[in-house]
């Protein structure tokens, strides 16, 4: 699959999970594409000397470590001593001039946290040098609660055009709140898509649907899926939402495409 990423001019491709610090084969095959550039977005707990040594060779291997911001907040959701290790991981990285990010879930929670100049001013003096703010999504609705209501949203919206203004010496990535900015969701093949762990091309990791696989497909046919297509072509890439992500947000809608997707590619066959 790399392979033909790079033929096709793709430049980056984001490494997530699970864990995908647990597939050495598959990050150190990664590394050999210079050309393609490889976020691994990782809770930190499987960096080892080993991994510290392919990334200061791997150059195109930016290590996205998953943080919830100080101690207690980290730790409450990641687990007791995760915050430490993450901690420990980024003096090593500093130490080699490793360039390293830092992965944010904001919810109402940590969101006031998250966005402090204390936090931010400790992950900058630390090395770090880009912060992604992901909204938080429920899986289901017990989780509501924690997802940012609008106030929270323009919040973090103001927060981080005031970073990019006073602390230019780190990346802010907002998702899905670049969106805007973007011209709605790039989801689907807009921008990008997912693949799972099957190989199923999904619209993004919150739209878990495909109807295609890459293991009997090429890249360039699963970005022009008929379920892609469908997405690209009405108007839900561009549809307001009460925020997190629209395509899970609109699911059912989402479902019944790729239920249409799916008798498209019978009646092809």
């Amino acid at each position: 699959m790399f392979d033909e990423a790079d033929e096709l001019g793709i430049s980056f491709i984001l490494l997530a999970g699970g864990e995908p610090m647990l597939r050495r084969g598959v990050i150190e095959a990664a590394g050999k594409k210079k050309n393609i550039l490889f976020p691994i977005f990782t809770n930190g707990t499987f960096m080892d000397e080993d991994y510290l040594d392919l990334f200061d060779k791997k150059r195109n291997l930016i290590p996205i470590m998953s943080i919830e911001g100080k101690k207690e907040s980290t730790d409450q959701r990641r687990g007791a001593g995760v915050y430490d290790r993450l901690i420990a991981n980024m003096n090593e990285l500093k130490k080699r001039d490793i360039i390293f990010g830092a992965s944010v879930t904001v919810t109402s929670e940590n969101i006031h946290e998250v966005v402090s100049d204390v936090f931010l001013s400790d992950l900058s003096d630390r090395g770090c040098r880009a912060v992604i703010f992901v909204e938080f999504v429920p899986v289901t609705d017990e989780g509501r609660e924690l997802v940012l209501n609008d106030a929270d949203r323009e919040l973090l919206m103001n927060e981080i055009s005031r970073l990019r203004e006073e602390r230019p010496e780190m990346v802010y990535i907002s998702f899905p709140g670049d969106e805007k900015s973007s011209g709605g969701c790039v989801a689907a093949g807009r921008g990008f898509f997912h693949i799972n762990s099957h190989g199923g091309a999904e619209p993004c990791p919150f739209s878990p649907y495909s109807d295609v696989n890459i293991r009997n497909s090429s890249l360039k046919k699963a970005m022009h899926s008929p379920l892609f297509m469908a997405l690209q072509s009405g108007d839900i890439l561009m549809d307001d939402h009460d925020g997190g992500c629209v395509l899970y947000e609109k699911r059912k809608l989402v479902e019944e495409l790729m239920k249409a997707a799916e008798v498209k590619e019978w009646i092809t066959v």
